[in-house]
Order: structure tokens, then C-alpha cells, then sequence
């Protein structure tokens, strides 16, 4: 991320959208300085897919949000 607030915001936007219980997954994220980490593990291939792909879809809509508004203001 460009920053750490920005890492930080997408952590924020993100990690509410937990995993439904009965998916047979599981999304940890964690943010440390500018990094955004996500770990996945999944019973099957098809459950992981669908996963990472809805996340990154949901990443790019934060992405794109944090760069039509500019740069952040620190509260």
C-alpha cells in the first residue's frame, strides 16, 4: 500500500467480511506498516477461488475509493 494509513484503512474496510462458518475457510488479515497480509486456508481449491477472487474484487473497490478521494487526512 502506498502507506500505513492506507494499509490501515483497507483493514479496516476489509476484515468485517468474514467467512461464512459452514465454508470450510478461513481469511486472516493483518496489516504492518504499509503491508496488507491476508492468509487463507481452505478444504478445497473451489471454496479458496471464489474466495481470493471476491477479496481482491473487494480490494480493488478500496483502492479505487482511497485514490477518487485523495490522499488521506489524518484524524
Amino acid at each position: 500500500m502506498p502507506s500505513e494509513r492506507e494499509a490501515s484503512i483497507a483493514l479496516g474496510s476489509l476484515a468485517p467480511d468474514r467467512e461464512p462458518r459452514k465454508g470450510g475457510i478461513t481469511k486472516e488479515l493483518s496489516a504492518l506498516g504499509n503491508v496488507l497480509s491476508v492468509r487463507w486456508t481452505a478444504d478445497e481449491a473451489r471454496i479458496l477461488r471464489v474466495s481470493v477472487g471476491s477479496f481482491l474484487d473487494n480490494l480493488a473497490l478500496v483502492l479505487e475509493t482511497m485514490e477518487q478521494f485523495g490522499p488521506s487526512v489524518p484524524l
